[in-house]
């Protein structure tokens, strides 16, 4: 059974990360933790004997690295580049440079369009694509999610 000591150290791993989900298995537990919003954590299933190994997935490593490309999705406002991870996101490598990319900029797949900092270790996000940028759509150091629409994309 895990103990307290340990479920607080994850339930702060959590937080301070703004990490809305954690899912953790070894050999003889499972501890899995949701949040809703930003209140706090509950355990949904804690010190379940594990059946089986888990298998590996791309979501259960760590940050993607720099060099990794985030997905490009189509949705209501067409394509749009996806954040790669979890982290706080950045239109600037410095409050004092100016953005990597504005409004009716054209980018093309190697363009780095921001930064997510996730475990203060500084991403750099690529398009992805060509095309031109028609809208930002997160706010510069907002927290953003895996899989949240960055940018707005019109192909070219």
């Amino acid at each position: 059974m895990i103990d307290l000591k340990t479920l607080r150290s994850l339930i702060k791993l959590m937080v301070d990360n703004d990490l809305s989900e954690l899912d953790l298995r070894d050999q003889d537990e499972t501890v899995a933790l949701k949040r809703a919003g930003h209140g706090a954590c509950a355990p949904v299933v804690a010190a379940q004997p594990a059946a089986a190994p888990p298998p590996v997935t791309a979501s259960s490593g760590a940050p993607s690295s720099a060099s990794s490309a985030p997905s490009v999705a189509a949705g209501d406002d067409g394509p749009a580049v996806e954040s790669p991870m979890v982290g706080t996101f950045y239109t600037s490598s410095d409050p004092d440079h100016p953005p990597f990319v504005n409004v009716g900029d054209t980018v093309g797949p190697d363009t780095v369009v921001c930064i997510i900092e996730a475990m203060k270790v500084f991403n750099e996000v690529k398009a992805g694509m060509s095309g031109v940028i028609e809208r930002v759509l997160v706010e510069n150091a907002e927290p953003v999610e895996f899989g949240q629409k960055l940018f707005a994309i019109r192909p070219s």
